[in-house]
């Protein structure tokens, strides 16, 4: 079935916007598209006309506007899993005193729907930020146990670009680390999406034994020593284990 390319053109201008590029001017918006300057502002004109898409009047330069807000806070709040999850995010943030991260797939990203401020937390997250799968431990989490054929058709032309110098570039390496999460339950990312900064994942299985969820906690990496990492771990699959169930799941255990 063939796309609208005017639909296309204008979700890849809303995709354009990130935390770098949170305002852009028109010029720039047609270079990052290739669109002469008359379609981008065709373009625009709709998106703003829809409150998709906001103008400052001074600079000119265009920002996501609040409809999508508004539309994103209808998708979360009809989401089961984030109201079954979050008293389980409050008490994990609580036990270990770092932010707790409820993440789904979408795409080939991680898409963070919900967290939880711990009290002794130093990293940054926002609900909304995209993680990809590849270098984050959700990713890893979320992909690991899906069928070998499902995990090989995602991974299909996939490009493992590199966040930093840890990161997994090689689709081999990646496959046989699935492999390990499978064994051992969970996923890390040593610094492999953010320098300095070390992930600890564990996924959360529907009434279908299927993987709709996982949950991280993120610290730093001089912070983490093995006995941490495995009370982490310990307290990770217990939390994801009891959510688990909550949905309806009778048969993983972690």
């Amino acid at each position: 079935m063939p796309i609208i390319q005017s639909v296309d053109r204008a979700l890849k201008i809303l995709d354009l916007f990130n935390e770098q590029y949170s305002e852009m001017k028109i010029t720039e918006i047609s270079r990052k598209l290739d669109l002469n300057k008359s379609t981008t502002h065709s373009l625009l004109k709709t998106l703003k006309e829809h409150n998709y898409i906001k103008q400052d009047t001074d600079s000119g330069k265009y920002s996501l506007g609040l409809k999508l807000l508004e539309r994103g806070q209808y998708l979360l709040n009809s989401m089961d899993i984030r109201e079954i999850a979050r008293k389980y995010l409050i008490d994990l943030s609580v036990i270990t005193g770092q932010t707790t991260h409820l993440v789904i797939l979408e795409g080939l990203y991680g898409v963070y729907i919900d967290k939880v401020e711990g009290a002794s937390a130093i990293v940054y997250s926002r609900i909304g930020k995209r993680v990809p799968i590849h270098s984050s431990a959700v990713g890893k989490s979320l992909i690991a146990f899906r069928q070998r054929e499902e995990i090989e058709e995602l991974l299909q032309g996939y490009e493992f670009f590199t966040q930093t110098a840890n990161t997994m570039t090689d689709k081999q390496v990646y496959i046989d680390e699935l492999a390990k999460v499978r064994v051992q339950g969970y996923s890390i990312d040593n610094e492999e999406n953010e320098p300095g900064i070390y992930c600890i994942a564990v996924p959360i299985f529907d009434h279908t034994n299927q993987v709709v969820a996982a949950i991280s906690i993120s610290t730093t990496k001089q912070t983490v020593t093995s006995e941490l990492e495995q009370e982490i771990v310990s307290t990770l699959k217990q939390t994801c284990l009891e959510i688990s169930k909550a949905l309806g799941n009778k048969k993983i255990y972690l």
